[in-house]
């Protein structure tokens, strides 16, 4: 059992030999003139030139929510005239001293940023976990439709005006995860009866160029979640197939529906993906028979063999694990999961999974709010991490490696 230090501040338990620096809050001045908006969700780390890194950091914010800023241009305008408040802001930081050198707005427009993915090429994938209904679509409400994926360039210097990649399919994004040694992105949805994507692009790394949009079926396993009746069995690989879909930015929001017809494996509610050395994870919120939560490994074959899956943790124990959202890899190969629960328990936590499938905590946050955004520095030494509302942004440093 690690040996717990108290936060004198009250805000981020950790274990003894670990600390962690605040970098950002809510309504603190930005470089750009605006002040840092709340609900910080999804992050990623992206290295730049010069020893510098990049920080993008998504914003969870709907049309009802404050900007940090008066926003002149974005992807959708609420009413005709505001800009929605949702997307992201760009920390710039020195790689060596944690040292910020600016801080600013680099998307607007969208609703519900939640996570998203960085891309080997420099790139971070905002995810819109929003669909927008023909209700919606009005002058005096929004001007075009919602639930898409956009690219923001890590090294951008001011706010960028993506379009939206509609190839990647219109539904309730979470999150994103690019294989590197095949350019492949898997995708994830936050819905009870969702399905798991991958999305094959025509020119690896150039995803505005369009491609297919694919949905997951486990051969002889057409359910994950666990319900009613344990189907899926901690530590058994089954085999994996992808199915392709057509009618992507789907106008009925049906995708995931259209896709179980097909014969695509039902998850329940697919949140965190992340890389590790040769396979992907993936965290089901509220999978399993406890409804507390899945992660799942899935083995790409990469053209070599087929693709397989295995459920490689399933709690049973909010005390263990309970409703996990974004997840990572640290560099000692644990996972590192953030805690997602609104309940009458206080504290969301940090999950440590060993590569054994031990679960263990490793960090407490002393805030009714979830953890969200956790991602490493290039170098492994920090692990950067948001506290949702209030927006705060702490990087933590310690013993990663034992």
């Amino acid at each position: 059992m690690a040996t717990w230090s108290p936060d004198p501040a009250g805000l981020l338990d950790l274990p003894e030999g670990f600390s962690y620096r605040l970098l950002s809050s809510l309504g603190d001045a930005m470089s750009d003139g605006g002040t840092v908006p709340d609900k910080a969700d999804g992050m990623g780390c992206l290295p730049l030139d010069g020893g510098k890194m990049a920080l993008v950091r998504n914003h969870e914010l709907v049309p009802s929510d404050g900007a940090g800023a008066t926003l002149t241009q974005g992807y959708d305008k609420a009413a005709g005239r505001m800009v929605l408040p949702g997307g992201t802001t760009t920390l710039v930081l020195d790689g060596t001293t944690l040292e910020k050198t600016r801080e600013f707005r680099s998307f607007a427009g969208s609703i519900r940023n939640c996570s998203g993915g960085v891309t080997p090429w420099g790139s971070w994938l905002t995810c819109e976990e929003f669909v927008s209904e023909p209700q919606h679509i009005a002058p005096d409400k929004l001007g075009t439709d919602h639930g898409w994926i956009f690219e923001i360039p890590a090294d951008a210097n001011a706010q960028v005006n993506p379009a939206p990649l509609k190839a990647m399919g219109r539904f309730n994004h979470e999150a994103a995860c690019v294989d590197p040694e095949t350019g492949l992105v898997y995708l994830t949805e936050d819905r009870d009866d969702s399905a798991l994507y991958r999305f094959a692009p025509k020119v690896p790394g150039d995803l505005a160029k369009g491609g297919q949009l694919q949905a997951m079926r486990i051969v002889g396993l057409p359910d994950t979640r666990n319900w009613d009746t344990a189907e899926m069995q901690v530590g058994k690989r089954y085999a994996v197939e992808w199915l392709p879909l057509a009618d992507v930015e789907a106008p009925l929001d049906d995708l995931r529906q259209r896709a179980a017809a097909q014969g695509a494996s039902r998850i329940a509610r697919g949140e965190g993906i992340h890389m590790g050395l040769d396979e992907l994870f993936v965290c089901s919120t509220s999978g399993g028979a406890k409804k507390l939560g899945q992660v799942f490994k899935l083995i790409p074959g990469r053209g070599v063999r087929g693709d397989e899956i295995e459920l490689f943790f399933e709690s049973t124990d909010p005390a263990q694990f309970n409703y996990g959202d974004n997840l990572t890899v640290a560099p000692n190969g644990h996972l590192i999961v953030c805690e997602d629960q609104y309940t009458e328990v206080v504290d969301n936590r940090l999950i440590g999974i060993t590569p054994l499938g031990a679960p263990y905590v490793f960090g407490r946050l002393n805030l009714q709010t979830e953890l969200a955004g956790g991602c490493f520095s290039p170098d492994g030494k920090w692990f950067f991490v948001n506290a949702y509302s209030p927006t705060r942004t702490v990087a933590i440093t310690g013993p990663w490696a034992v």
